[in-house]
């Protein structure tokens, strides 16, 4: 029974390792970067709570603020449908937009 459970165990994990998909951490369209070098400002929501931002010309990003504990952050940082920071630099693209 042992014996069965490694084998298992080895085909499980050989399969895992065929699951690389691309990497989500940059940019590969046409000005390629990594994602940390883009500045991101706030967005507040209808609600009144944060997400980060950013508009890199081509592309743009966006992800809810949370705090440690996984909550919304909620900041008060501009009026509600605002957005604030330099969200738009970190790229040479304009937004034609």
């Amino acid at each position: 029974m042992a014996i069965r459970t490694y084998i298992g165990l080895a085909l499980v994990a050989g399969s895992l390792t065929a699951c690389v998909g691309e990497d989500k951490g940059r940019d590969g369209f046409l000005d390629r970067k990594d994602l940390s070098t883009l500045k991101a400002g706030i967005w507040v929501d209808p609600v009144g709570c944060d997400h980060w931002i950013i508009d890199d010309g081509l592309e743009g990003y966006l992800s809810q603020r949370l705090d440690k504990y996984g909550k919304p952050v909620c900041s008060g940082v501009a009026p509600p449908n605002t957005a604030t920071g330099p969200f738009k630099s970190g790229s040479g693209f304009p937004d034609i937009l």
